[in-house]
């Protein structure tokens, strides 16, 4: 899996320095978007052609190499085999790279050579529109920004530096001109992705950039980490059964002192089913689990993971842990796999504790579950409080067929009304026996 780091905003914001020193400090593949349409511009420059001829254009981009090597620890841009990284710099590309780059087919053509760059690797990019298209699922986004003027200063300082020739007024024009443009393009426009990190650079020194980016670039690393953790699933061995069995035993008894528990309704000795409940609290799913004789794998938000017992326990008893809010493919790919094997699954169809009082809408993610495998779902009550000495009953109702709702997608509502009808009734029942 490649981790992906995008460094978007305009020209002269200290994108290009900030990214060289963090593709070295990560050991980040740094892949220079701009250096590629750069490119395309210096072709077209020394071919003659013309901006309005697409054709001429087209058949450029069919052709055209381009390579981002690293010889003596430095980046070399090559072109048709030939070394440019100067030459792409220079006055006539700069003045024409902000409209090649709108050109609808270079815009395409480019995005696809710099996703086969990145493919397979932790990289880093920069450019205008690495966040929102070209890698709009980057694990970390920078919006990059710096006043007008300060902009133009440095682009005239850098030139300066690297031998190139270029007024600060011209620089100053290019500049405005360039912002004008890219925000108007018709793909990739320059714009803040809604989940980029925003940092004002006008008064910042690169050293300071630097450090606030590296922060998160580690806290995401981390997070990532800890997201591979929770989310890998624990083999099935002989010691874990074993571990599993004894905490059952050891926590099912703390259960029926503190909370007296009784079971109503009977549960199917084999096949699969999804057991859907209501969600009183974060006692209540133990309590399915613990007082099942067959294995209950929950469905689980993935915060209760974060914490070290809860961590421990999730995953000695397979819970799933899901992100909410949100369609979580590889936990349903994993909900669906245990119910092929002929397993329970259970979900709290509320999404949230005590949803039914809130008057809240159900998800429908166990009715599409049920349908899309075939499986039935008993809806089940918990009725209690889970105070201390107090009854708590489990009502298990006869299983639902919602079959007759296949390819109706339209009608997944309705299949979930369905079972949580049945499920506020056995919530209200309180047993005689």
């Amino acid at each position: 899996m490649s981790f992906v780091v995008a460094i978007d905003g305009p020209a002269g914001t200290g994108k290009g320095t900030v990214t060289k020193i963090l593709s070295k400090k990560f050991k980040l593949v740094n892949i220079d978007t701009g250096a590629t349409y750069r490119c395309v511009t210096l072709a077209m420059l020394n071919k003659g052609i013309k901006l309005d001829e697409l054709d001429k254009i087209k058949e450029l981009l069919n052709n055209i190499k381009i390579e981002i090597k690293i010889e003596d620890g430095e980046q070399k841009i090559i072109l048709n085999g030939e070394d440019v990284t100067k030459k792409i710099r220079d006055k006539e590309v700069t003045e024409q790279v902000s409209q090649v780059s709108s050109i609808k087919e270079v815009r395409l053509s480019m995005v696809e050579l710099q996703r086969k760059m990145a493919e397979g690797k932790d990289v880093i990019m920069e450019g205008r529109d690495i966040g929102t298209y070209v890698f709009p699922s980057a694990d970390v986004k920078i919006y990059l920004d710096a006043d007008l003027e300060e902009r133009a200063k440095r682009r005239f300082n850098q030139n300066k530096e690297k031998g190139i020739n270029m007024s600060y007024v011209d620089i100053l024009n290019n500049i405005k001109t360039r912002d004008e443009n890219d925000k108007k393009k018709e793909i990739g426009a320059l714009k803040v992705a809604h989940d980029a990190e925003v940092i004002d650079t006008t008064t910042m020194s690169i050293k300071q950039v630097v450090r606030e980016i590296s922060g998160i670039i580690k806290k995401k690393k981390k997070d990532i980490k800890m997201q591979e953790k929770i989310y890998k699933a624990r083999k099935e061995t002989g010691w874990k059964k074993f571990v599993r069995a004894v905490v059952k035993v050891v926590l099912r008894t703390a259960y029926r002192i503190a909370y007296r528990v009784k079971i109503t309704g009977e549960m199917p000795k084999e096949g699969a089913y999804i057991i859907c409940s209501n969600h009183i609290n974060y006692l209540d799913a133990a309590a399915i689990v613990l007082f099942n004789k067959r294995k209950v794998n929950f469905v689980a938000k993935e915060d209760l993971f974060t914490h070290g017992i809860l961590f421990w326990l999730g995953h000695l008893f397979d819970a799933i842990p899901i992100k909410r809010d949100m369609q979580d493919i590889e936990a349903m790919k994993r909900c669906l796999k245990v119910l092929k094997n002929g397993e329970l699954l259970g979900i709290f169809p509320e999404g949230t504790r005590k949803g039914m009082e809130k008057n809240m809408k159900a998800k429908n993610g166990a009715a599409y579950m049920a349908i899309k495998s075939g499986v039935k779902i008993i809806p089940t009550g918990i009725h209690g409080t889970f105070k201390p000495f107090s009854k708590v009953y489990i009502n298990y109702g006869e299983p639902i067929d919602l079959s007759n709702y296949k390819n109706q997608k339209d009608k997944l509502d309705e299949a979930t009304d369905i079972v949580m009808t049945k499920i506020k009734e056995f919530t209200e029942k309180e047993p005689t026996n």
